[in-house]
């Protein structure tokens, strides 16, 4: 988020800290240290980033429908608020299209949505680590968790370094020691960018929870962000809520694989059913 009519604020590049205040983690069990069992923490980490990525190429091939608010707060009114819901679908030649449904007229103004909110909000929020991108981060196994009804390895993560224009993640996630997959997510997208002529643009913290869809798919659903950011002027408190919805396979020839074997979609079933193979003699 940027900050309107801000003074320039010099800031030299630090270090970002790979673990997040335990305050963090209050409404959570209580945090057991011990290491995994049956499993080292390489292998560990290396399932659930391939899980990771596997889960992010099968997304691709759903539709479903994101909503979008963004509100600033003062104290516990709401002074300002961005708006948008669009549908993740795809045109008659496959082509993955995202069809704005709705987006009023924001009253932000003490704040701006910039590209790099678009873009996390498209992309980095929902997805944090893939096995593409591990060895850009400290990965530090720091316990065992329950998590509502799961079982959950726990890992504080962070960039070893910042390069280019690149966003990363910062913070906590909790990987089910069942099946070694993301199931929840909290953090935020890093670094935050500060620049010459009044531009601070400041992220928020945020957690991701996900649900399984089609029993395979550990997708996300629900995102909220209630932080408060702390421009070189003043303080803006900020409250953002994503939902994803109607998640539904989309007929296509592409193939998605879960656990390295091809998952056929529900044209493919259909078919079969409606045309058995002829009887063997």
């Amino acid at each position: 988020m940027r900050k309107f009519l801000l003074s320039w604020l010099l800031v030299c590049a630090v270090a970002v800290p790979i673990l997040l205040s335990t305050a963090s983690y209050a409404e959570e069990g209580q945090l057991d240290p011990s290491p995994p069992k049956g499993i080292t923490v390489e292998a560990l980490i290396q399932r659930f980033a391939d899980k990771e990525k596997e889960f992010m190429q099968a997304r691709d091939q759903y539709t479903y429908r994101q909503s979008v608010k963004v509100q600033t707060l003062e104290g516990d009114t709401v002074d300002g608020e961005y708006q948008e819901v669009f549908d993740v679908v795809f045109d008659d030649q496959g082509r993955r299209l995202e069809n704005v449904v709705f987006a009023p007229q924001t009253s932000l103004q003490r704040i701006s949505m910039t590209p790099e909110d678009i873009d996390d909000i498209r992309h980095r929020l929902p997805f944090v680590l893939t096995s593409d991108e591990i060895g850009e981060y400290n990965i530090l196994y720091v316990g065992q968790q329950q998590e509502d009804e799961l079982h959950c390895y726990v890992f504080d993560i962070a960039p070893k370094e910042i390069v280019g224009k690149k966003r990363y993640f910062q913070g906590r996630i909790w990987v089910d020691d069942h099946d070694f997959q993301i199931v929840k997510t909290y953090g935020k997208t890093v670094p935050d960018i500060r620049k010459k002529k009044n531009n601070e643009n400041l992220f928020p913290k945020f957690t991701t929870w996900r649900e399984q869809i089609d029993n395979k798919y550990w997708f996300p659903t629900y995102t909220k962000a209630d932080d408060t950011l702390h421009f070189s002027t003043s303080d803006v408190r900020i409250r953002e809520v994503v939902k994803y919805t109607d998640y539904q396979r989309f007929g296509s020839k592409v193939k998605i694989t879960y656990e390295g074997k091809e998952v056929p979609n529900q044209d493919d079933k259909n078919q079969k059913k409606d045309n058995p193979p002829p009887p063997q003699r």
